[in-house]
């Protein structure tokens, strides 16, 4: 098999968007138009200095400057989509702005009614369940296989999807998330030709796996497995900037394209950043450039260099492929004897200055970005070292506090009819036995505690520490 270096040597890298506000940076106007800082010189100075001249100078939004618009797309933006499209193998690409979260929206929106079930893992993102709620369509939930001992949600198994359409005849769509916030891989292929035998559309929320096209040593895309529509968060781990991200509906997806933008014109900004736009446009292209390819094959061999010193430990372990399940390689979640998940988090933090992507009950989750060099894992890996060889007493439990929620649901009332039902706000001690009246989903990870119309239990108390009152039903 070549390798992706050889393969980005054969394309003309090509990022229309970041070529246009390279133009209008060249050929400045003299501007009676939003945004209304004018190219920076109505901005706090401090703040000027700190972000540069340069990028308030593009920060501009569509329709000005021969950008082209983002909804309906023309001009750059239309042929950076395309670029998009071809670069991950659909058939058509959205850009977002707001994140995936608006992505999901979309979906709901323009493809599920009030009333229709849709079968949703219940370790989904949040923005899946607000979108539901928008739409009254009712979540089906299916459980995810439990990894105990690491306190988390793993795969979707085929069967379980199987079985819910079974028993259901009058689902409308499986919404899926893959890979789980923590990399754990479903057999997307597998529940995918089951969607297919009940020509249902399988929608995959894969906003952490947008590297996966640009490298095989990756898992596969699920737009090559299967799936009607991906959405991708590129500004995740794919090099764009914060809240970027796109849609893709691929080839052989009988869902319209068309229902799908009209929910975005609806819900995307009409004063869109050409700067959060360009830089999906370069991430796409550096993706594919060899540089970004070398990037990325480091991503991986560091990965795998960190997992490699993790087996050398005694009381430090990490998660890996198992029988059932795959993971992403360049999401790494560890655990250490004797330490929650957050006091390992601080001990990195406040000893040794070093920021992990998340930390839970159980671990920490770390990130093997493209942007990282290899003296980065050479000193975590020193460090965890450390740790491990030194006693480092855990403070954190006796807290009693809960992070990754784990707990099977009690549903007593419908979703969407729970959320505009009259409510109140009682001492969360008082809210058990009561159900619930919001959506309770801390992020990271944004996974549900508790959603409008479920129990509230005593089981749920250690997840909700933070909270002081909690919204109940009248």
């Amino acid at each position: 098999m070549k390798n992706e270096t050889q393969i980005s040597k054969k394309i003309n890298i090509h990022a229309p968007i970041v070529e246009a506000l390279k133009t209008a940076y060249d050929n400045p106007t003299y501007q009676f138009h939003i945004p209304g800082h004018t190219k920076g010189l109505g901005t706090l100075s401090d703040f000027r200095n700190l972000v540069g001249k340069k990028a308030l100078k593009i920060d501009t939004t569509d329709e000005f400057d021969n950008l082209g618009t983002l909804n309906p797309a023309t001009g750059p933006i239309k042929e950076a989509q395309e670029l998009a499209a071809q670069a991950f193998g659909a058939k058509k690409t959205f850009f977002l702005l707001n994140g995936s979260t608006i992505g999901n929206l979309a979906i709901a929106m323009g493809l599920t009614k009030k009333g229709q079930k849709v079968i949703v893992n219940r370790n989904c993102h949040r923005s899946i369940l607000t979108g539901l709620i928008i739409s009254g369509a009712e979540p089906l939930w299916v459980l995810p296989e439990k990894f105990p001992q690491w306190g988390l949600w793993g795969n979707v198994k085929a069967q379980d999807i199987e079985r819910l359409l079974d028993e259901n005849d009058d689902v409308s769509m499986v919404w899926i998330t893959n890979p789980t916030y923590e990399g754990v891989v479903s057999d997307v292929k597998a529940i995918a030709d089951i969607c297919r035998k009940y020509d249902v559309p399988l929608i995959v929320d894969e906003a952490h796996g947008c590297l996966w096209n640009f490298n095989s040593k990756l898992p596969e895309s699920s737009l090559k497995l299967g799936a009607d529509i991906v959405v991708h968060s590129l500004h995740k781990t794919g090099g764009s900037m914060s809240q970027s991200s796109m849609l893709h509906i691929s080839k052989d997806s009988k869902i319209s394209a068309d229902d799908v933008e009209r929910a975005l014109m609806l819900l995307h900004t009409t004063s869109p950043s050409l700067m959060l736009l360009g830089s999906l446009d370069a991430s796409r292209a550096h993706l594919q450039s060899d540089k970004g390819q070398r990037q990325l094959n480091r991503a991986i061999s560091n990965a795998k260099y960190l997992r490699s010193e993790i087996d050398k430990m005694e009381h430090i372990h990490q998660l890996k492929s198992d029988f059932g399940y795959k993971t992403d390689v360049t999401k790494i979640f560890i655990k250490a004897d004797g330490l929650s998940g957050k006091r390992l988090e601080s001990i990195l933090e406040i000893d040794f200055g070093i920021e992990v992507e998340s930390a839970s009950d159980e671990g920490i989750l770390i990130l093997s970005n493209i942007g990282n060099k290899r003296s980065d894992f050479e000193y975590l890996a020193q460090c965890l070292h450390k740790i491990d060889t030194h006693d480092y007493k855990d403070i954190y439990y006796m807290e009693n506090k809960r992070h990754m929620p784990m707990l099977t649901p009690i549903i007593k009332m419908r979703l969407r009819d729970a959320y505009f039902s009259e409510k109140e706000i009682v001492p969360k001690e008082q809210a058990i036995g009561r159900l619930s009246g919001e959506v309770v989903a801390e992020c990271p990870p944004g996974i549900s505690i508790l959603l409008p119309g479920e129990l509230i239990t005593e089981e749920h108390l250690p997840y909700l520490t933070d909270y002081q009152t909690i919204e109940v039903l009248k």
